[in-house]
């Protein structure tokens, strides 16, 4: 599985930026789909997920602000960042599971700074 994302960039605060994850396989066939960050100094952590049965998970500090969403034509993953902090910058990664071979895949970083 390849993942490829997208979108990241400078975002003024209180901005909205949307990021996308292009998956090489049928996202159907992919257990959960999500997107972690890393900021300078911190360890990764979860964003947000969707599983393959539409359940959503967000991490506290998002709720209310990002929306993770799929296109299961595209075989894209989005997550679309509203009303930005300056901490929500760091390196995003998307990341798919597929549990049942315990595979683990990562995409490259994509880089959101949020700053005036």
């Amino acid at each position: 599985v390849q993942l490829q994302a997208s979108g990241g960039g400078l975002v003024q605060p209180g901005g909205s930026l949307r990021l996308s994850c292009a998956a090489s396989v049928r996202i159907l066939s992919i257990d959960a789909m999500g997107w972690y960050r890393q900021a300078p100094g911190k360890q990764r952590e979860l964003v947000a997920r969707i599983t393959s049965g539409i359940r959503t998970d967000y991490a506290d500090s998002v709720k209310g602000r990002f929306t993770i969403s799929r296109d299961t034509a595209k075989n894209t993953v989005y997550l679309q960042m509203n009303n930005v902090k300056p901490e929500d910058t760091a390196v995003y990664y998307c990341n798919a599971a597929i549990w049942t071979i315990k595979g683990d895949y990562w995409g490259q970083g994509t880089l959101v700074t949020v700053s005036s």
